[in-house]
């Protein structure tokens, strides 16, 4: 496969990995209707991890990480998938819709500066610029359809999880990095992943007993279906991906498309018709996007 090629199949990766997220927040909320947060984490993450086992199975090359690099990826799996998981739901919960759209938004921004202060990549001056131009264009399309957004004493503590996940995720994009580009996306998803299932199990393991799973309808087994195989499981593979193929700051841009995909899903599903400032919010985010993609120097391009 060409590099030409190679970059074109990430891009397209990444652009599923945000309509899945963004159809993620709907069917997160039909599911949540009858199942509790960690429960469902108990649930999705197991799904997800054997799922990563099958694909794994069979497949040439190290089945472990070495000795030296196992605590990393220990780490790793801590903060990206219980650190951050727990901020998030949390987060949500103690937060207005508007101000989590708009701290989650915020992590290209940490991305960008982590990398650079690790020295993996030196984003020139376009690349902010596109960054800056995804928060701007979040920032219209929250506003655009009427959240409420108050930073103050009555979402403290929500706001601080919000920016405490929007962080936690940087820090596992970044800190995977060299180890993504010696093992592989699939390796490193796999790991990470099968580090912190365990944690969220046991987190959710009383929430999921007082649980009637027998009344559970169909419906919501496949949300919890989707949220396994594709939210953690297949967009986790992709994210990093794109991590080892762009690097974390032109990866970490793509985030910000989830919302666009969202306000598509609830136009399309739900007949939810964007305003104007929503439109031109999503236009901002892809202008910002196309920057910051299209602006890679020789010496900022990622590990390949």
């Amino acid at each position: 496969m060409t590099a030409a090629s190679r970059d074109i199949t990430t891009d397209l990766g990444l652009v599923l990995l945000a309509a899945i997220w963004g159809v993620n927040f709907s069917v997160v909320k039909i599911v949540l209707e009858e199942l509790g947060p960690l429960a469902l984490n108990a649930l999705r993450f197991p799904l997800a991890a054997a799922a990563l086992w099958l694909v794994l199975r069979g497949r040439t090359g190290p089945s472990l990480p070495t000795r030296a690099d196992l605590p990393r990826v220990v780490l790793l799996g801590l903060i990206g998938n219980v650190g951050y998981q727990l901020c998030f739901i949390f987060g949500i919960d103690w937060t207005r819709a508007g101000n989590a759209s708009l701290l989650l938004a915020t992590t290209p921004v940490w991305t960008v500066i982590l990398s650079a202060l690790v020295g993996h990549e030196r984003p020139n001056r376009w690349v902010v610029v596109g960054v800056l131009g995804t928060l701007l264009g979040i920032t219209l399309v929250v506003l655009g359809r009427g959240d409420e957004i108050s930073l103050g004493s009555v979402t403290l503590r929500g706001d601080l999880l919000m920016v405490a996940a929007s962080m936690l995720w940087s820090t596992y994009t970044v800190g995977g990095y060299r180890l993504v580009a010696r093992y592989g996306a699939l390796r490193m998803t796999a790991w990470t992943l099968w580090i912190g299932t365990p944690c969220l199990v046991a987190m959710g393991i009383r929430e999921l007993i007082a649980t009637d799973l027998a009344a559970i309808s169909t419906g919501t087994w496949l949300g919890v279906a989707y949220a396994g195989l594709l939210s953690i499981g297949l967009a986790y593979l992709l994210w990093y991906r794109g991590v080892q193929r762009l690097g974390n700051s032109r990866t970490a841009v793509y985030s910000n498309l989830v919302p666009v995909a969202a306000l598509t899903t609830a136009w399309l599903w739900l007949g939810e018709v964007p305003t104007p400032i929503q439109i031109l919010g999503a236009t901002v985010i892809l202008l910002g996007l196309t920057v910051a993609r299209i602006t890679q120097l020789p010496e900022s391009s990622a590990l390949r």
